[in-house]
């Protein structure tokens, strides 16, 4: 691995564990915080939602924070029993976080335009994690890889939003249409991304 991937890895690494940390924000702070404060107070206090809110960011940023090792390969060849181990724990991570976020998606901010995004890539990370497992469960393994590749791409979208929600809240003005964009942005071009890696790796699923 020459110094420019080592670095790429090292900043993909980085983001992927301290995004995923970040909902811990949420779990110890004094009152609400973040996307909270835009909640009416007849939500908030509404158990189901709150089961699913936490319940989508704790697991998300689990898998989220135990998904990126697993594209090393040097990681994969001398610890196959951890690979195996630490994929179950994704796989099951993304299940709940997945479920919720799609129970809570019909609540996001934004209206229709943001629902449906979260809802899109709620039902996205279900399927490509589904299908990875599955195909993994069969032996095969080319398969298994590409929708990894798929499913992490879309679990990265709580990274890109992160990155995008305060340039796009800078570039409109406003937060409620940078959240709509974000949505969709968020994990759409991720997802285009993963397309030509897997076209790069000569990976296919047919």
């Amino acid at each position: 691995m020459n110094r420019t991937n080592k670095v790429a890895w090292f900043v993909f690494g980085f983001m992927a564990i301290g995004v995923g940390l970040y909902p811990l924000t949420y779990v110890f702070a004094d009152g609400e915080i973040g996307l909270r404060l835009s909640k009416s107070k007849e939500l908030l206090a509404n158990l189901l939602w709150n089961i699913g809110f936490f319940g989508h960011i704790c697991f998300g940023g689990l898998a989220l924070m135990v998904g990126w090792i697993q594209f090393s390969k040097r990681f994969r060849n001398t610890n196959l029993n951890r690979h195996r181990f630490i994929g179950k724990i994704y796989v099951g991570a993304v299940v709940i976080s997945g479920i919720c976020g799609v129970g809570i998606a019909f609540y996001a901010t934004g209206g229709l335009i943001a629902k449906s995004g979260f809802l899109g890539l709620g039902i996205v990370w279900l399927y490509f994690t589904i299908m990875a497992y599955r195909a993994i469960r069969a032996g095969d393994i080319d398969k298994h890889r590409v929708y990894m590749i798929y499913s992490y791409a879309a679990c990265f979208g709580a990274v890109t939003l992160r990155i995008w929600l305060p340039l796009l809240t800078i570039a409109f003005g406003s937060f409620l249409p940078a959240y709509r964009t974000v949505a969709w942005l968020a994990w759409v071009p991720n997802m285009v991304f993963a397309y030509f890696w897997v076209r790069r790796k000569g990976l296919s699923l047919g």
